[in-house]
Order: structure tokens, then sequence, then C-alpha cells
């Protein structure tokens, strides 16, 4: 038997079954929360639960800090409900109509962008398409239930394709597998289009783009989107990388910038070699350097845990209502981070 979830703030309730997370029910039913990793670590389906317990058969998920969990927060990605729920979560209604699939695609051309990162190009099979919102990612799916996410990096109206970029993670069986020995016309298995990461058209105020290493990949879809559709808001790009070698298309924002009247592009090294002469530090501190106030903002941003999490901290001081930010956090998968653990502790 299963326990009844009620979202108070929509009152819609489902069923999850035993041992079902609360976004895994809510998906399975229909219902669209907010989620990116699916592992813990990125606290993008951080919601309230008012009424019941919950609990997590895989130890305390990583986003989900004492003070939150004391608060009444949970990471439904990972919660499992004890008893009957009621919960506080905003739902997605933009995705609920596009339905994820499961496709082949080939693998029709690879291309070194950098030493560690590749962008693949995947061919969808003869009349099929992948419907997606700029932003969004896919699973690729592996042996024995493993799967690997990564963000579509083309823009919708350009679906007989897919572009993915895949840094190269020591360790990552996939991505070991991506730079050593996958050869073009090989043929990988597709679900998608997922996550909650898209753009809120309906909004008149500016925005502010923010991407770490490859979390280029979905802002440049959604910028590519964008501009086809003849949005004119303004948006402020921001690329933080270690090194130049890290901004890997560092001419197409700049191309954006000289093209487009409302973008304007800063890239910002943390690593910077002595002849740098753009901005050096964190990129987020690039944007609140830039910004006194960010209330009036809506903000994307996409890249590793630790940029968003520090990012989401610091933007919320800064004014920036929380319904306002829109996050995609760049996360190892559960067994590759589990060997990379592995590999410190021996070392």
């Amino acid at each position: 038997m299963g326990y009844r979830i009620t979202n108070r703030d929509t009152g819609h309730w489902f069923i999850a079954e035993p041992g079902e997370s609360v976004l895994t029910a809510a998906l399975r039913n229909g219902y669209t929360f907010p989620y990116s990793c699916r592992n813990g670590a990125c606290a993008s389906c951080k919601g309230l639960v008012l009424e019941g317990a919950v609990s997590y058969p895989e130890g305390p998920p990583p986003a989900l800090g004492p003070e939150d969990a004391a608060a009444g927060q949970a990471l439904f990605c990972q919660a499992v409900p004890e008893t009957d729920l009621c919960v506080s979560v905003r739902e997605v209604e933009a995705v609920r109509d596009i339905p994820v699939r499961r496709l082949p695609a080939r693998v029709s051309s690879r291309e070194k962008l950098a030493p560690d990162v590749i962008r693949l190009d995947l061919k969808l099979p003869a009349g099929k398409r992948m419907q997606f919102l700029a932003g969004q990612y896919v699973d690729i799916l592996l042996g024995e239930g493993r799967r690997r996410a990564f963000s579509i990096a083309n823009p919708p109206q350009d679906d007989a394709h897919l572009e993915l970029h895949v840094r190269h993670v020591e360790g990552g069986d996939f991505t070991e597998y991506v730079f050593h020995d996958l050869q073009e016309r090989a043929l990988l298995r597709l679900e998608g289009p997922l996550g909650t990461f898209f753009i809120r058209e309906a909004s008149e105020r500016p925005m502010i783009m923010m991407g770490g290493g490859t979390g280029f990949a979905p802002l440049k879809a959604m910028v590519e989107y964008l501009a086809h559709v003849g949005e004119t808001r303004p948006i402020d790009f921001y690329w933080g990388a270690a090194d130049e070698q890290g901004l890997y298309m560092r001419e197409l924002p700049e191309a954006w910038a000289r093209d487009r009247a409302e973008l304007s592009f800063t890239p910002v090294l943390s690593e910077p070699s002595s002849d740098w002469s753009g901005r050096r530090g964190l990129v987020h501190e690039a944007v609140l350097e830039d910004h006194a106030n960010l209330a009036e903002y809506d903000v994307y941003m996409s890249g590793p845990p630790a940029m968003i999490n520090v990012a989401r901290r610091d933007f919320l001081k800064r004014g920036l209502p929380v319904e306002q930010l829109y996050y995609d956090s760049f996360d190892f998968s559960p067994d590759t981070r589990l060997k990379i653990l592995k590999k410190k502790r021996e070392e």
C-alpha cells in the first residue's frame, strides 16, 4: 500500500508506491516538480514537508543541510514517504505536455573543443524528432540501469540532431569511452527530454545567464532559441572557467555580443595566465560586482554544484527572489562519484 501525497500549493494529489521517491511518484502521475540532477546534489527539487515524515534510504543527500531538514525542507528526488504527506512545492506546467521518449541516436560527428571537452553531434532516426525546451537534458542509457545526463546544446528549432558537450572525467566510464573509443556512426540510446531548466518566456524581466565549464551548453541553447523567436530582453551572459582553454567556444558568445545589442558577454577566469586581460576570480562574484540589486532579474545558471550552491546563497542575499532563480547543477553520477572518492582515499 502506498502513501498519499498532497501538494498544498496546487491541490494536486497522487500515490507514491512503497520505496518510491516523492519526485518519481509525482512524475509518474503526471505532475512535474522542479528537478535536475536526481541524486541529491543540486537542491533543485527542494520543497517543504508540512505534514508527515520522509526518510532517505541512500543516506542524507549532499545538498540538504541540517538546518534545512530542521526547517522541514526535503529534497524530493531522494525523499521517500514514511506516511501520507502534505507538501509545498511549485509545479512546472510548461514541460507537462512534452513526452519523454527513448530513442536511438547515431554519432554523426565528434569534435574536440578543448583537451577535456568533446562535442558530440547525434543524429536521430529518419522521421523521428525529440521535442524539447531549450535548457533541458537527455540521459544516455548504459548497461545495468546506469545513465549519464548531458544538456542539449542546440536550440529546439534545430531538432533533427542533438548536440552534447562532454567533459572528460578521470575515472568516469562513459567519458573515458567517449574520449578514447567512441567512433562516428556508433549507436547510443537516449531518454529525454528531462529537467525543468528552461526559459520562462512570460516574464518581461532582464536576464542574467551564468555558466561554469560545460554549463555553457544549455545556456547556448537558450540564447540561440531566444534569437530565433526575436526576444529583445537584455541578457548579461557570464561564463566562468579555470583558464582560457575552459572557454572552449569563446568566439561564439563574443559574436553574440557583437551582433545583438541586448546581449553582453563577460568571460571570467579563476586561474588565468599572466597575459589574461579579462575578469579574474569566481564567476558569480563578477555578477555581484556588476549588479548591486538582483531583485528585478531572472537568473539562469548552470555548472558544477559548488558554483551553484555559493551563487544561490549570495544571489538571494543580493535581493534575488527565489522564484526568479533557475539552475541546472552538473554533478557526477553516483557510481562515478564513488570511484573518484575511492581513488582520492587511495592517494
